[in-house]
């Protein structure tokens, strides 16, 4: 079921085709985009079992990672990266282990969802603050589990709403506000532009968007870096490479859109295996393919 959203939904969906092909003109292509973009490599907090826990860092240099995804927080803890103490913990983390901050993300949304429950406005407000102290730019708002948006017509009304609401402010301390879903990219084209702000964009997860049955390469070619601000590696019970996602494909897209921003590693481990093996072979993977 489509939005009831503005009347330019449809000029807006056909100039985003058009930048599409746009990107993937051969001649325009050569002068556009980076040659041999240099990736930073990530992973998520909670994928290595560290839920806004300070010593990620310290697992994370083990690991050879480049950067972390950030967890504001868990309803347990109140969102506890909203303290300016924790603030500073995890700042003297980063300095100390050269491991950055490469965004942060609120998991949280996917059992108490921002479409239904009046609190995460509080989350995203504050989370915009937070991101600004940390010195990163993008926070991950998530939609799976009772968040998820498909066929929820009245859910995607609401959640436009509440966009509209905070992109001002993201606007004004340049946070860009990252939807990931089991949508389309069609679909998050549709919420972006009834939100009609630069700040919310689209978190594209490669797999992700497989398990739901979509051309991936298709879809972050229409996105394009316009939409995309960032991405996350990932396979479900395989190690990136030996799972469905054909990541040499990946990396030709995203030279092909001109993506340069960090990757971000999230499961990607064999049924059994342990995580810390799985994520220095996955952390190795993206290396050799990506900027080799």
């Amino acid at each position: 079921m489509s939005l009831n959203v503005n009347p330019s939904r449809r000029s807006f969906l056909k100039r985003s085709m058009i930048l599409s092909l746009v990107s993937t003109t051969p001649w325009i292509n050569a002068v556009a985009r980076p040659i041999n973009p240099h990736y930073l490599f990530g992973a998520c907090d909670w994928s290595i079992g560290k839920t806004s826990d300070v010593t990620s860092f310290a697992l994370a240099k083990e690991i050879g990672l480049d950067g972390l995804q950030i967890s504001l927080g868990q309803v347990s803890n109140n969102m506890h990266l909203r303290q300016p103490a924790i603030q500073e913990a995890f700042l003297k983390a980063s300095r100390d282990t050269g491991v950055q901050i490469a965004s942060m993300a609120i998991g949280e949304l996917n059992s108490v969802p921002y479409k239904s429950e009046a609190i995460t406005q509080e989350w995203v407000h504050d989370c915009i603050d937070v991101a600004e102290v940390l010195g990163c730019q993008v926070i991950l708002l998530a939609f799976f589990g009772k968040g998820d948006l498909r066929d929820d017509p009245e859910g995607k009304r609401e959640v436009i709403r509440k966009l509209k609401e905070v992109a001002p402010k993201a606007e004004k301390q340049n946070i860009y506000l990252a939807i990931e879903s089991w949508l389309s990219a069609e679909e998050h084209l549709e919420i972006i532009e009834a939100v009609g702000s630069p700040n919310v964009r689209v978190y594209y997860d490669v797999a992700n968007a497989t398990e739901m049955g979509y051309d991936i390469y298709r879809e972050m070619r229409l996105l394009g870096t316009q939409h995309i601000c960032e991405i996350h590696a990932k396979e479900n019970g395989y190690l990136l490479g030996q799972g469905k996602v054909d990541f040499p494909r990946v990396k030709d897209t995203l030279q092909e859109i001109g993506y340069t921003d960090w990757i971000i590693i999230e499961g990607a481990v064999p049924k059994g295996a342990d995580m810390f093996p799985s994520y220095v072979s996955n952390r190795a993977y993206l290396h050799q393919l990506m900027n080799t």
